[in-house]
């Protein structure tokens, strides 16, 4: 199993993130469009061996600008952001990038949002990286089953869930039963805890968060054959984001290492 790590937890300069990472034990990371675009940002990564994991398009959308926006001029300036997002991605190797669902749950805003996603999708597809959309409390895809359903009737092969554990306890969905559900429509996986009403990014387990059911939601994963990372996403507020980050990295190990090949989590 891939572990990853979601860069904007950690706050200091590229370098000094980049080699907390690194220092840490992680290979992979998670970062936003706007992050490590210098040559030196680049070479240290390389030279850290470290391997970018996934693109967080939505960081930085233009204000007022959306994927599921009334005005043509607000959707154009979101799809393109997106759009550049992703050829950044594909600059960087990433391979899996992901969008967060518009704010309006009505059916005209998820057609508009559909539309915008069904081109983004052809274009993620060409640069060989799976387009996620995370579901999210209170906003228009609220529920993992939510998006799922929404994706299945969008019916793009480019389209997949992002399945974030700490989301799945706001909205009261099984972790693993969820996993299940999604199968081969899963396109990542972010763990973080919370205490089962806000998205707080607390360290794994200091919420409501327990280690069985993050042994077996890890388990499930292995049954459905996902092959994807699991990333680390922290909040950046908390007493000291990086023992969160290490802490969860040596967690996630181990108990994926005590159900499957211990030479397989990484």
């Amino acid at each position: 199993m891939t572990i990853s790590c979601c860069t904007w937890a950690l706050a200091g300069t590229e370098a000094d993130v980049l080699t907390a990472i690194a220092g840490a034990g992680l290979r992979h990371i998670d970062h936003r469009p706007f992050d490590f675009r210098s040559a030196e940002s680049r070479r240290l990564i390389s030279d850290l061996g470290l391997t970018p994991a996934c693109m967080a398009t939505g960081f930085g959308m233009p204000k007022g600008a959306a994927l599921d926006a009334a005005g043509t001029q607000s959707r154009t300036a979101a799809i393109e952001h997106t759009r550049r997002a992703l050829e950044y991605a594909h600059e960087t190797g990433i391979r899996r990038a992901y969008l967060l669902p518009g704010d309006e749950g009505g059916e005209e805003s998820l057609k508009r949002y559909g539309d915008s996603v069904a081109g983004l999708a052809d274009t993620a597809g060409g640069y060989d990286i799976k387009l996620c959309i995370e579901h999210f409390p209170r906003k228009a895809l609220a529920t993992v089953q939510d998006t799922l359903d929404y994706i299945a009737k969008l019916g793009h092969d480019n389209l997949y869930l992002l399945f974030d554990i700490g989301h799945a306890q706001i909205s009261k969905e099984d972790p693993a039963e969820a996993v299940a559900n999604a199968g081969d429509r899963l396109g990542y996986f972010h763990l973080d805890d919370n205490d089962g009403a806000s998205d707080l990014h607390w360290a794994l387990c200091d919420g409501v968060l327990t280690e069985d059911v993050l042994k077996t939601t890890l388990a499930t994963l292995d049954d459905i054959g996902y092959d994807g990372p699991v990333s680390l996403e922290m909040n950046a507020g908390l007493p000291d984001p990086l023992a969160a980050i290490e802490a969860g990295f040596r967690l996630v190990r181990s108990l994926y290492q005590s159900t499957t090949d211990p030479s397989s989590a990484r």
